[in-house]
């Protein structure tokens, strides 16, 4: 059965808390965004962790160098996965995924910025990555003639696991399922929704039914 994870993209711990609190019934994997990290500190996966010691909770480091290292830290914090980028050289990548061996955890590569997503996808599964988070950020999203459509095509001519990130929504997510995707990432969907709860529960329940 598909994921469905939640990328908080909020600026404080207790933001974050407040909003998995509601929707934790309804989802698996719980992302704590780049800038939340950035704002609060590695304390941030901690404090989710032992609030939702039953979900994956997955810190998204966007690591560029220093794998190894950077992924320690934020395993021995509670994280679960962690992200590196998959604009980085392979040597960083294979060093977060040998810290995750290490820990019993696992290392997630985004390919926000890599112009053949679908290549690097198949090249960094081989060197032992969870899954590969086909990823179009923010700023792509919000480019004119942006489309998820582009993700989902990937995803189903990946080959290899794969998430889907870029404008999830209940619009989309059974598309970003059937073309293969093994976690829906949905960000503003959820925590920018009037009632972040029923929001997570219909993506749960698309999810269920596709």
């Amino acid at each position: 059965m598909a994921k469905l994870q939640v990328a908080i993209d909020l600026l404080t711990t207790a933001a974050a808390l407040a909003l998995t609190a509601k929707i934790a019934p309804y989802i698996d994997i719980i992302e704590l965004g780049t800038p939340l990290i950035k704002n609060e500190g590695i304390k941030v996966v901690t404090a989710m962790k032992q609030a939702h010691p039953d979900k994956l909770v997955f810190a998204d480091l966007k690591t560029m160098d220093a794998g190894e290292l950077e992924a320690d830290i934020a395993f021995k914090a509670g994280a679960d996965l962690v992200t590196v980028l998959g604009a980085a050289g392979d040597a960083t990548i294979a060093g977060a995924i040998k810290a995750g061996k290490a820990h019993g955890k696992g290392v997630v590569v985004d390919t926000i910025g890599v112009a053949d997503r679908v290549k690097r996808a198949r090249e960094v599964t081989s060197l032992g990555a969870a899954f590969v988070e086909l990823h179009a950020g923010l700023d792509e999203q919000w480019t004119e003639g942006y489309s998820i459509q582009v993700l989902i095509d990937e995803a189903a001519r990946a080959g290899v696991p794969v998430s889907v990130a870029g404008g999830v929504n209940i619009k989309n997510i059974t598309a970003v399922i059937q073309a293969g995707a093994i976690v829906a990432v949905a960000g503003a969907a959820i925590y920018g929704a009037e009632d972040p709860a029923a929001a997570a529960k219909a993506l749960r329940d698309a999810i269920d039914a596709a």
